[in-house]
């Protein structure tokens, strides 16, 4: 166990932090935003349509969460939040929502197809989106979603099962392909993402 110093009294120690998440607090407000406009990415949704991100959502604001589909806990809760966003505001209006797998060996268009079904988001403005996996793992890199198998298992007839640690988060991007905010997927709050779109 480390004494506290006599050079060093608790308060001092508190100051420094306060001192030091005000520093990083600052830093972390970019002044210029992040702007997914540099690179194009070339999807596929759940009726099996070719979409460019971020080409056509340009024009109104995009929630977008990540997802897999045989995720066992926070993914439901990813996308039950960006669902009740939809449901919640007064005036949904031009805003896009949509969902984007980071397991594209197993979430196909078709299963993306049932998954969207069982949350009642099957239909507009709703999309849920996959592609090859070089491509993914190229999406995922630029809005820093980090994945990582955490279970495998191989069943006797050669199928292997997985589970994946990764990031828990919804973009808000607006018209102009800008991030506004990132959040906690599953644990932020539907009014504070609607107020935050009331806001564009």
């Amino acid at each position: 166990m480390i004494k506290q110093s006599k050079l060093f009294p608790r308060w001092l120690g508190l100051i420094t932090i306060i001192g030091f998440l005000f520093v990083t607090t600052i830093s972390c407000g970019n002044e210029t935003l992040d702007d997914f406009s540099d690179r194009s990415f070339e999807l596929t949704n759940q009726n099996g349509e070719e979409v460019t991100f971020p080409d056509d959502f340009e024009g109104a604001p995009l929630v977008m969460g990540f997802i897999y589909t045989n995720c066992p806990d926070i993914c439901s809760f990813i996308t039950a939040n960006v669902h009740d966003v939809y449901q919640q505001m007064e005036n949904p209006g031009d805003v896009q929502f949509a969902l984007v797998t980071f397991d594209p060996q197993r979430d196909s268009p078709e299963v993306l197809k049932k998954y969207a079904k069982a949350f009642e988001m099957d239909h507009e403005p709703f999309q849920f989106l996959t592609a090859d996996s070089s491509t993914i793992a190229s999406f995922m890199d630029r809005v820093s979603v980090r994945i990582q198998e955490s279970y495998s298992e191989e069943s006797e007839d050669g199928e292997r099962m997985y589970f994946l640690n990764h990031s828990d988060k919804i973009l808000l991007i607006n018209e102009n392909s800008e991030l506004i905010f990132d959040y906690g997927g599953s644990m932020t709050p539907v009014n504070i993402i609607i107020e935050d779109l009331n806001k564009l």
